[in-house]
């Protein structure tokens, strides 16, 4: 809804028509929209999981822009791809995300995917400080963050879970709600999936109009939340979440022009903190860099199946490391290329040379007779 509030009005003014398709569209909405699609009346549709549904069909698509990539699985891009026509040369495909998931990575060591960074923040916005502190400091940080919030800042304050449970110690968005309030004696916001969608809405709506000066989340708010004035987050039990999402939670401060921070509280104590806990908890704090931090994930999870649906995990390469020869990958990729445009039934001395080492390294070992 956000990218169609920004995005439709100058393509409308351009000359482009633009049609929005959400979940959340009443039948009588949706026709009229879907009509246009099919017809060829309009030519964008923005929109969320609804898109990839089998009533929605285009004229002929030509790009499919799919945002926050690492939200989306293998089966839903490869559906929308789908929508195309391939007498018109089918869908070409551009992804964006923040932190690039494990196996966008492993493609584009195989060629799969040309990639392209943006390593400059967009205009007025300023680097996030990340600090890493341990739970038990958090009354400081409570204290600290009143004294803020008193002199205009707004913040989030990410939890876990939403509600208190026997099974787990982790914080709970409506307990730690009820604890603000009491304690720093202002407005607090509660927003977290279990809500209707209305309620969560309009919560949402009196923090970005400067209503309420602290939300209190799960991770609802890890993307579509656009608060400039938002300047100090909060993550409870950091070592419980993956790198991506910190990074993408972390994102919804330093919108603004001002100097924003980030506290990533982990639990346990040092002693309780695991190496690869510790290792994403360094990472955040060390770098901003979207892409180097899926780098780091890709090191840590490993980058899924190019030829499947996994999306992590570790294929069993026998000599390459992915990142630390990634520009050896790249390279074959692009010789690979070249072999099969000149002989794709690779028949020719250097094609049979090509089978040859298909067999002796073939990492899948399924072929008979093979160790």
């Amino acid at each position: 809804r956000q990218h169609y509030q920004r995005l439709g009005p100058m393509l409308e003014a351009a000359g482009v028509p633009t049609v929005l398709l959400t979940g959340r569209d009443t039948p009588a909405e949706r026709r009229p929209r879907l009509a246009a699609l099919a017809s060829g009346e309009a030519a964008v549709a923005i929109g969320t999981h609804a898109l990839f549904q089998d009533a929605v069909r285009f004229d002929r698509l030509g790009l499919a822009v799919i945002d926050e990539q690492h939200r989306f699985g293998v089966n839903e891009r490869q559906r929308l791809q789908a929508k195309g026509d391939p007498r018109t040369g089918g869908v070409h495909l551009l992804t964006m995300s923040a932190t690039p998931i494990p196996r966008t990575l492993e493609l584009t060591q195989y060629g799969e995917l040309d990639v392209s960074r943006l390593t400059e923040k967009p205009p007025g916005r300023t680097p996030v400080t990340t600090a890493v502190l341990p739970q038990a400091r958090i009354g400081e940080v409570a204290k600290r963050l009143k004294t803020a919030l008193d002199s205009g800042a707004q913040a989030y304050w990410i939890c876990p879970l939403v509600a208190e449970s026997e099974a787990s110690d982790l914080a709970a968005a409506e307990a730690r709600a009820a604890d603000l309030r009491r304690i720093l004696q202002i407005e607090v916001g509660l927003a977290h999936g279990q809500m209707p969608g209305a309620e969560r809405e309009a919560v949402m709506a009196d923090f970005a109009d400067g209503r309420t000066p602290l939300l209190v989340a799960t991770t609802v708010v890890e993307v579509g939340v656009d608060v400039p004035n938002a300047s100090i987050m909060v993550i409870e039990h950091a070592d419980r979440f993956g790198l991506a999402q910190l990074h993408q939670l972390r994102g919804r401060v330093g919108r603004g022009a001002k100097a924003s921070t980030c506290l990533l509280l982990y639990g346990g104590g040092d002693d309780g903190l695991g190496e690869t806990a510790r290792i994403r908890l360094e990472t955040l704090r060390r770098t901003e860099d979207g892409f180097e931090i899926a780098e780091e994930d890709f090191r840590l999870r490993g980058g899924g199946d190019p030829l499947g649906l996994k999306q992590s995990g570790f294929p069993a390469y026998r000599f390459a490391d992915p990142i630390r020869h990634r520009g050896l990958m790249l390279a074959a990729a692009d010789d690979a290329r070249i072999v099969l445009g000149r002989d794709p039934d690779l028949l020719t001395p250097r094609g049979e040379a090509v089978k040859v080492l298909e067999a002796l390294f073939d990492w899948r070992n399924d072929r008979p007779g093979l160790d």
